[in-house]
């Protein structure tokens, strides 16, 4: 077990005294202070109600026709509702998406939701090098037809270039929440790694999500430091984060996939929707289904 998690549950244990004592001294309160106990109980109910309103608004966004087929299949794996749901992205909130792909999986969720109160950003990928500037140009110019191919649900959707290697291009304190996507193993892989955390605690405002989701490793095998296989120990993003000054809120389950075996010989990218290796077992992944993930939710301090 983690130290934070034994840490967590001891907290959690020695607290339960002072939380009934707590919850007496509160019910006497109210009960005291009458008309004014039953402001603070409706208020509470109205917070409470709150919450289902946002959540009924995010599913209508899920579940809404300008979802593409072949986004909308992999719902299956990818889970969106749980995970947008768990993050607690509302509305009115500001959201950079790093790298959203050009299909725009998430962006077609978040965009028509935040486009009234809130705002997306999509921070595409900027050319870092003569050699992948082709390749991301296109996929820059696929993701720009996407937008123009719908302009009411993406009217609002703000596009900046960015990458770790060169200058930061995210507007600092500007977000409530940075989601990163499978992204991490790419920026191992190039050795950017605390460049791009760095990015990112800039431009959350304090208090501001980082929302991160990506292939988990497994726990009995050591770290590959440049993630060839794509694969990460959730242990080891976290500490990864950690160090770069943010605070590990917690970790949800909604994209697990206790299928994967993890074992592939051309990585994460041998299971669904790659398929590296064409037909060979493709019956068996397809059974597999897409990689095995952590979700994980810290805070800017």
């Amino acid at each position: 077990m983690r130290s934070t998690e034994m840490h967590r549950r001891a907290y959690d244990a020695n607290s339960r005294p002072c939380v009934a004592a707590a919850a007496t001294v509160v019910a006497a309160a109210l009960a005291f202070l009458g008309p004014a106990g039953s402001f603070a109980h409706a208020q509470s109910s109205a917070q409470s109600a709150a919450r289902p309103a946002y959540e009924a608004s995010l599913r209508t966004m899920v579940e809404g026709k300008q979802r593409t087929p072949p986004n909308a299949v992999r719902d299956q794996f990818r889970k969106p509702f749980d995970v947008l749901q768990y993050l607690e992205v509302k509305p009115d909130s500001t959201v950079i998406e790093i790298s959203p792909g050009a299909v725009g999986y998430w962006t077609e969720i978040l965009a028509p939701y935040l486009r009234d109160r809130g705002l997306y950003v999509a921070a595409n990928p900027a050319p870092r090098s003569p050699a992948a500037k082709a390749n991301i140009e296109k996929f820059n110019a696929e993701f720009a037809a996407k937008m123009a191919g719908d302009p009411t649900s993406f009217a609002k959707v703000e596009i900046v270039a960015w990458a770790p290697e060169l200058p930061d291009t995210l507007k600092p304190n500007s977000a409530d929440f940075v989601f990163t996507f499978r992204n991490l193993h790419n920026w191992l892989d190039r050795g950017v790694m605390d460049k791009a955390l760095i990015s990112f605690y800039r431009a959350l405002k304090k208090g501001g999500v980082l929302g991160v989701k990506d292939h988990r490793g497994p726990t009995d095998q050591p770290q590959d430091p440049a993630a060839k296989n794509g694969y990460i120990r959730q242990d080891y993003a976290i500490a990864m984060i950690e160090k770069a000054g943010f605070k590990f809120v917690g970790s949800s389950e909604a994209v697990a996939n206790p299928k994967d075996t993890k074992d592939y010989p051309v990585g994460v990218w041998a299971l669904p929707p790659t398929y590296r290796m064409k037909d060979q077992d493709r019956e068996k992944l397809t059974a597999i289904g897409e990689s095995d993930r952590f979700l994980l939710k810290f805070v800017k301090p």
